[in-house]
């Protein structure tokens, strides 16, 4: 499918799927997308401690910038696993130009390895954060008790609607461990009872700009 490179209400860029209207990120800002769900929801319920990350659709590679960055700042070791079946180029990240956009200059080279270094293979970004790419469907997904974060980033249900299911639910509830948390920026009242109906607690959260509403689900035992 034909892709191409957009600019975002907020500046940033994100890649559009032409055939589908889709973007990978908001289009009302790919960056205050990406801090509003999964940092400011998801990543900051963690303080000082060691976190297994898994991250539904890894794309761009924003959220997992973002992560690294932050990550500093709350004292993280992290554990990252980006599922992908369809990976970006690097001639796509490189005209993205995250570093840049988010001031993040001194990352460039630890952003270009998350993208160059090979699939299936744990490799260490820095001594505090490892990455695990799998390029494989999202129905492959097998962990068990392992997570404590998931950010569930998959293209939306309109496009997609077979991501959105029970039977993808039962897995991110299955991956995570007791306590674990998944946030998305999805507010669908379907997408919702979906994960009620795994076991899930699931509480309504004030959108990032363009949405009023997302949702964070809560594994509680």
């Amino acid at each position: 499918m034909k892709r191409k490179i957009i600019t975002t209400g907020d500046g940033s860029k994100t890649i559009q799927i032409e055939d589908w209207d889709e973007q990978y990120h908001s289009k009302h800002g790919a960056v205050q997308e990406a801090y509003h769900v999964f940092i400011e929801h998801g990543l900051r319920l963690f303080q000082n401690r060691k976190v297994h990350l898994l991250e539904i659709g890894f794309g761009t590679g924003l959220n997992a910038l973002i992560t690294l960055h932050e990550a500093v700042r709350q004292n993280l070791q992290i554990d990252y696993v980006g599922v992908e079946a369809f990976p970006v180029s690097m001639e796509e990240v490189n005209q993205l130009d995250y570093c840049e956009q988010l001031g993040f200059e001194g990352l460039e080279q630890m952003f270009q390895k998350m993208h160059s270094c090979p699939w299936e293979e744990v490799i260490s970004i820095t001594t505090d954060f490892s990455l695990l790419k799998q390029k494989k469907d999202f129905k492959q997904i097998d962990q068990q008790d392992l997570f404590n974060l998931i950010y569930f980033d998959a293209f939306g249900a309109r496009v997609q609607p077979e991501l959105w299911t029970e039977k993808i639910f039962l897995k991110m509830y299955q991956a995570l461990a007791i306590d674990g948390v998944l946030v998305t920026y999805a507010a669908k009242g379907s997408v919702r009872r979906a994960m009620q109906a795994v076991g899930f607690t699931v509480e309504r959260l004030p959108g990032p700009p363009g949405k009023r509403e997302m949702l964070r689900a809560l594994k509680t035992s």
